[in-house]
């Protein structure tokens, strides 16, 4: 094990959305001084969006400077075999104060072709939730690009969408393809492919401060859309100190644990361990190293960290690739 390698927090990159609000700061603790700041991006590599160790002697270098430097301990070696040097995941949390616009995103292919990026499978843990929030994923019934078109014309796209009431504890799993829209009145935690490719369909007719509609995407997204009815929401057990599964696909593993005393947490090496603190607080302990972290915090675990301890009350989520 490298003598320099330690669990590692980054600088959250923050972002203003037309949509977003403040439960960034009031709830998660984020530095945010804009009242319209939407997206806090935890772990990044999106080109000019790269992340920057926050804490311990690599202070101040980038994430994409560490896997350059140790991909193997870093990524781990099925990762690293799998992806090179490119960090797979992109980690997110979300304050909608408004509806997000109605989107979709492309599958790997389309993406591959389109932008040289990956396609943009994604998850969302819901956080926390104002009465009668409520998510749009999906068709209500198997649909078409023709009747598709014919709502997006009228204007009643929403009205052949699936409308989901959302509280916090709940999962989506968005596969690509799932048109979809987060509602207003939620801060989720979001996992997703390194991705930063969304094709816009519908916005509400919004403006921004300086009177202009943000652009739509229609052509690009025809293509891209599932058009039939899919299942997104995961159901999952609770059981205390444990790893629950809530996600397992291709792109990642998602598991959900109630902490209530301790893990013992043992790894193989082959891939990096991320753990979203979504309530509570809790501590990482390993070889000396002994750490707090608290609710919006983001860790990343390197490969060749193999065994360590997680303890305190919280729940937290843990993230892999399988």
């Amino acid at each position: 094990m490298s003598a320099k390698t330690y669990p590692l927090q980054f600088e959250p990159i923050l972002k203003e959305r037309i949509w977003g609000g403040e439960k960034l700061k009031t709830i998660l603790n984020k530095p945010i001084t804009s009242k319209i700041t939407g997206e806090s991006w935890e772990l990044s590599t999106v080109e000019g969006d790269v992340s920057i160790v926050a804490n311990g002697a690599l202070k101040g270098k980038s994430l994409m400077e560490l896997i350059d430097e140790t991909p193997n301990e870093i990524l781990g070696t099925e990762v690293y075999k799998r992806f090179g040097k490119q960090f797979p995941l992109l980690f997110k949390y979300l304050d909608a104060r408004e509806d997000l616009s109605i989107q979709v995103h492309p599958n790997d292919k389309l993406a591959k072709e389109r932008h040289n990026s990956f396609g943009k499978t994604e998850m969302w843990y819901v956080m926390q939730a104002d009465a009668d929030s409520r998510i749009i994923v999906g068709f209500k019934e198997n649909s078409s690009k023709e009747e598709y078109l014919k709502h997006l014309n009228d204007k009643t796209l929403v009205s052949i969408l699936d409308d989901v009431k959302a509280k916090s504890g709940d999962v989506f799993f968005l596969e690509t393809g799932t048109v979809h829209a987060i509602g207003a009145g939620l801060v989720v935690a979001e996992i997703q492919q390194t991705s930063d490719i969304t094709y816009r369909l519908y916005d509400f007719d919004r403006k921004d401060a300086q009177g202009n509609t943000r652009e739509l995407h229609v052509d690009l997204a025809l293509d891209a859309i599932n058009y039939n009815k899919v299942e997104t929401q995961k159901k999952y057990e609770s059981k205390a100190d444990t790893s629950n599964s809530v996600v397992d696909c291709p792109y990642f593993t998602t598991n959900f644990i109630p902490l209530e005393n301790r893990v013992e947490v043992t790894k193989t090496g082959k891939s990096f361990t991320v753990y979203m603190c979504v309530e509570g607080s809790f501590e990482i302990e390993y070889d000396g190293f002994k750490q707090s972290y608290m609710k919006g915090d983001t860790v990343l675990v390197p490969a060749e960290i193999n065994e360590f301890i997680l303890s305190g009350k919280a729940s937290i989520l843990e993230i892999y690739i399988s």
